[in-house]
């Protein structure tokens, strides 16, 4: 009897042993084992401002333009309500949208002229006059300075009430009582800074298509980087031995329109020369002009097989612009180009909206039968870079808007761009830019939030929070006027955004999604876990049992 105790004993002990032993692997399981398999399994994903990001779903811009509205004698109206200097402030609202809306401020500064300024208002012409004042001002980018001179200064033209220089400043006719003469301020301050449909244009991927204008994605999109190619297309060239001084031609009228906006983007400018290149179109022959014709409704047919030969955009990192000099074949000659009303095309030439322009350069007079093949060809580049470079300023965004006749606007001359219009340009571009940030990163923080198992690295973050930082001071940079540093912040803002939302770790495809990984660990972890599981098991069923069982008493 004592040996049979003593053995029940024992084997009761053994049993609590191992009742212990696989409570003590289940409890390291569940208390270690999980969570560091968990933390070391996790995906890292960095903080981000979500709520800044939600913030700019909704854009209230303010843009603040510094004036300066300069009198000189004899031009202050009656009516004036108080005496210079004062100031003023104009302000409108406009609501685009639901998510966008728009409220100019002009801050007027309204003054006399300085013995120097009247000096430079008495130079024999306007020009002169606008050349003098610009000497005297320390023009920011953004402001403006108009001067108002008497009704009946002989300094503009008769009939001329408002005229724009090259620079930042106007001379406007001081009209007949201080009403008159707020209307024309006004005109000119939207003519030099900015109008709610140039806004609305550079928003144009905020808008609906009804709310814009015919004209509003005509221009290429705000970039860091452009890419110009002239190219010179020889269908035939054993009948035209074509000679063209490209790079002459781009040094005196391209180039100073470039060096002028090298502060929006980099320009690269290169050329080609393409032989037996075509157009791609058949034109038709008229007879009474004894010329061929291509319709407006053929141009779009002309772009896509040239486009072809050029090549320049598949390998390239920003938007290419194309400009294209066709020279028709001897069999086509002469070519001319018609409008959608029928009429011949004055510069016998087009562009195409965010692609470029194409210039038909016929040849001067038939060749002469006797005439030695081929003939050669001198481009009269004057005249064909007037047309490329008016295009260029089409697909800038830098064009000028019909203007009543009493205002005169002056040439910007060989630079090709005046400096209130390169501030117009600033305006827009600068809206632009911090409209795609906030489209950028709301759709950065959508894709993040979706897919949970994106690794969001402590620089993808940085580079967002860096993006947000800056369009935030683009913003209130803007609301004070200083166009410069508004621009200067929203590129910093696009450059972020962007590499933030390029980065390589985004792809959710390098990280398994959640069933691939039990695929992968239930193999590992399930021979480990059956015998704790059938242990934990058969104690569970053993305490039961023993508690079923009567408890002797003696």
């Amino acid at each position: 009897m004592a040996a049979a105790a003593a053995a029940a004993a024992a084997d009761e002990a053994e049993k609590a042993r191992g009742r212990r032993a696989a409570l003590s692997f289940a409890a390291i399981a569940v208390v270690l084992g999980l969570p560091l398999w968990w933390k070391t399994t996790e995906t890292y994903r960095a903080a981000l401002p979500y709520a800044d990001i939600a913030a700019l779903g909704e854009l209230s811009f303010q843009l603040a333009v510094p004036v300066a509205v300069v009198f000189a004698p004899g031009s202050q109206p009656r009516d004036l309500p108080r005496l210079l200097p004062f100031r003023d402030t104009e302000e409108k609202e406009t609501l685009l949208n639901s998510r966008t809306s728009i409220a100019s401020r002009y801050e007027m500064v309204c003054r006399s002229t300085t013995a120097q300024e009247e000096a430079a208002l008495g130079a024999a012409t306007v020009q002169e006059a606008d050349a003098a004042l610009h000497q005297l001002q320390d023009a920011s980018l953004g402001s403006l300075s108009l001067y108002v001179i008497p009704e009946t200064s002989l300094l503009l033209p008769q009939g001329i009430g408002v005229y724009v220089g090259k620079h930042r400043s106007a001379l406007v006719r001081a009209g007949q009582g201080l009403a008159a003469l707020r209307a024309r301020l006004q005109q000119v301050m939207q003519i030099m800074s900015f109008t709610t449909s140039s806004i609305t244009a550079a928003l144009s991927d905020r808008m609906p298509a009804s709310q814009l204008g015919p004209d509003a994605r005509r221009h290429f999109k705000s970039s860091l980087g452009y890419e110009i190619t002239f190219s010179l297309l020889n269908p035939d060239p054993k009948s035209h031995a074509v000679h063209w001084d490209i790079e002459g031609a781009v040094s005196r009228y391209v180039q100073p329109f470039l060096d002028k906006l090298s502060f929006l983007a980099n320009f690269s400018v290169d050329s080609q020369i393409l032989y037996y290149a075509v157009l791609g179109v058949t034109p038709r022959f008229d007879k009474e002009s004894s010329s061929f014709l291509l319709s407006a409704h053929s141009l779009p047919h002309v772009i896509n097989p040239v486009e072809a030969r050029l090549g320049s955009s598949a390998a390239s990192l920003y938007p290419v612009l194309n400009f294209l000099l066709y020279v028709p074949e001897r069999s086509h000659s002469p070519l001319y180009i018609q409008d959608k009303d029928g009429a011949l095309v004055g510069t016998n030439a087009f562009h195409s909206p965010r692609w470029g322009g194409i210039m038909v350069y016929n040849v001067e007079g038939p060749a002469a039968p006797q005439a030695s093949l081929p003939l050669r060809v001198d481009v009269d580049m004057v005249r064909v870079m007037e047309v490329f470079l008016a295009q260029l300023r089409l697909l800038f965004g830098v064009s000028r808007e019909v203007q009543p006749p009493e205002v005169l606007l002056e040439s910007p001359g060989n630079e090709g761009l005046a400096d209130w219009e390169l501030d117009r340009l600033l305006w827009a571009r600068t809206v632009e830019n911090v409209a795609t940030v906030s489209t950028t990163l709301t759709s950065l923080a959508q894709l993040l939030d979706k897919i949970g198992n994106i690794v969001i690295k402590d620089d993808v973050a940085s580079e967002v929070y860096r993006a947000v930082a800056a369009v935030q001071s683009a913003m209130a940079e803007l609301a004070v006027g200083h166009l410069h540093s508004a621009f200067q912040a929203s590129k910093e803002a696009v450059t972020s955004s962007e590499r933030a939302f390029f980065d390589p770790s985004l792809l959710h495809l390098l990280y398994f999604p959640d069933d691939q990984k039990f695929a992968i660990y239930i193999p590992l972890f399930l021979p480990m876990a059956v015998p704790i599981l059938l242990s934990l098991a058969k104690i569970f069923r053993e305490a039961k049992q023993r508690k079923k069982e009567p408890t002797k008493t003696d």
